[in-house]
């Protein structure tokens, strides 16, 4: 693509060197450079990538896109672009070299501290009822028409910029004019959606987590509300306190859904068991009739953005009815491990107070015995919510074991005694076991007929990261492996 087209409605401060290049693919990697490509050098939290450039440029690179152009030794075949913002500038970049693909979309981003995965989930469920191309973006996956498709990058809830748009481009191009994606506070703070067109929006909830980057509520709120500055129609939890702050700089069509506020979809006569929920929602006058089989309140939430969402979308009440009743569960959440010992062995992703909060007193629903709670926080992340989930599982577990998740480059020891910190505040029952195989085989090995032991924190990943090294660990299998030497 020509340069002039490149860089379409995109403002900068100063442009050097040749200005009738082609640029031929484009990445923020200079690992990834091949000639022609335009390489953009972003300040990174640890790495600055304008320390990159001059590899980029003997690498082949056409086009530098930075914010310090000083020093930099170009020739006849390079254009130097400089910018106020680097990551903002690619994605207007990115967005023209594939030429404005959500433009041609019918994108839906769910934002939200928790249910995002979920509610994705549920929407494809639908969608492929009602017999409709549509592509998922998650943190478990990315889907075509529910067959998964591999990628390098798919590693975060959102991908950077450029992945994205290819995805987009990849998607229409392979027939798919459907999405429904998940959308992060980071890829919002971090300009990743720049530009980006959603036809809906659905906000779920907002609790604390990722303090780490956004160091308060007040500015983690704010990031998560500039998804509803891009939407047509935004589909807001009403019951949650930081609704109104979401919503209050959006030029989009508001609907609202809840359990206990008044709403334009409130969920009534609510019946929980074991394995599902029932609830009835009055849409256009007529009381309708849900069947959702994943249990917890939390689930009639997830149900309620969904239904909303279709609703606004016009697909047929009985569509939306037989999509959500045969959803067989989302991997890991809320996933029943079986097993014929007579009790719950139950994985769930929760990995923040609120996530832990709310699987703790589903699960709580449906237990006859004890409830046994397993989990532990990642390390170089929020520590302000250890102690917060000690004292959320210490309240409402019966047992406790406290273990390592993910430490990164923190000692495990000093997460677990922060968790600790929170923990005594209203229970002594509860252990500490480091290693996360022994605590769930301790966890296992000590729940009886009528208890549900609940693995937190990992759910559907498949490693444990460490300061070294990350190796292979998937709950789930260790959980099936304990029951089965049992």
């Amino acid at each position: 693509m020509k340069l002039e087209k490149l860089l379409k409605n995109l403002d900068y401060i100063e442009l050097k060197g040749n200005k009738d290049i082609e640029v031929l693919g484009l990445s923020i990697n200079s690992k990834d450079i091949k000639k022609g490509y335009m390489y953009a050098a972003i300040k990174g939290f640890r790495v600055d990538g304008h320390s990159f450039i001059k590899d980029a440029i003997e690498k082949g690179a056409s086009l530098i896109v930075c914010e310090d152009i000083e020093g930099i030794e170009y020739n006849e075949n390079i254009a130097i672009l400089k910018v106020e913002n680097t990551r903002k500038a690619v994605s207007y970049i990115t967005r023209n070299f594939y030429d404005n693909p959500t433009n041609k979309l019918n994108l839906i981003g769910v934002t939200g501290t928790n249910g995002k995965t979920s509610t994705t989930y549920f929407l494809e469920q639908i969608y492929r009822e009602w017999q409709k191309n549509i592509g998922l973006i998650g943190t478990i996956e990315i889907r075509e028409n529910a067959k998964k498709i591999d990628f390098d990058f798919a590693t975060s809830t959102t991908p950077d910029t450029i992945e994205l748009n290819y995805l987009f481009d990849k998607m229409l191009k392979d027939g798919v004019d459907n999405v429904i994606m998940e959308v992060s506070s980071h890829a919002l703070e971090l300009y990743k959606l720049e530009g980006c067109h959603f036809n809906i929006g659905i906000f779920t909830n907002l609790t604390q987590d990722h303090l780490d980057l956004h160091k308060d509520m007040e500015s983690y709120c704010k990031a998560k509300s500039k998804l509803f500055e891009m939407t047509d129609y935004a589909i807001i939890n009403a019951d949650d306190k930081y609704a109104h702050e979401i919503v209050k700089n959006s030029k989009a069509k508001i609907y609202t859904y809840s359990i206990e506020k008044e709403s334009d979809f409130k969920a009534t006569d609510i019946e929980y068991f074991m394995d599902k929920v029932c609830f009835n929602v009055e849409i256009e006058g007529k009381k309708e009739h849900f069947i959702l089989n994943i249990p917890g309140k939390f689930s009639v939430y997830n149900a309620l953005g969904v239904i909303a969402c279709c609703v606004v979308s016009n697909i047929p009440i009985d569509i939306i009815k037989n999509g959500l009743k045969n959803i067989k569960g989302v991997s890991g959440r809320i996933e029943n491990i079986k097993n014929d010992k007579g009790f719950n062995v139950i994985v769930d992703y929760a990995h923040t107070p609120d996530g832990l909060d709310n699987i703790l007193k589903a699960v709580k629903e449906f237990t006859k015995g004890r409830v046994i709670s397993v989990f532990g926080c990642g390390g170089d992340r929020d520590n302000k919510k250890r102690p917060i989930m000690g004292e959320i599982s210490g309240r409402l577990a019966d047992y406790t074991i406290i273990t390592s998740d993910n430490s990164r480059s923190e000692e495990p020891n000093s997460i677990i005694k922060q968790i600790e910190e929170g923990i005594l505040k209203v229970t002594k029952n509860y252990e500490k076991l480091v290693d996360r195989k022994e605590a769930i085989k301790r966890a296992i090995s000590i729940a009886k007929e009528g208890d549900t032991v609940l693995i937190a924190g990992k759910g559907h990943e498949t490693y444990e990261i460490f300061a070294d090294k990350t190796i292979y660990f998937d709950d789930r299998e260790v959980a099936r492996e304990i029951l089965k030497e049992l």
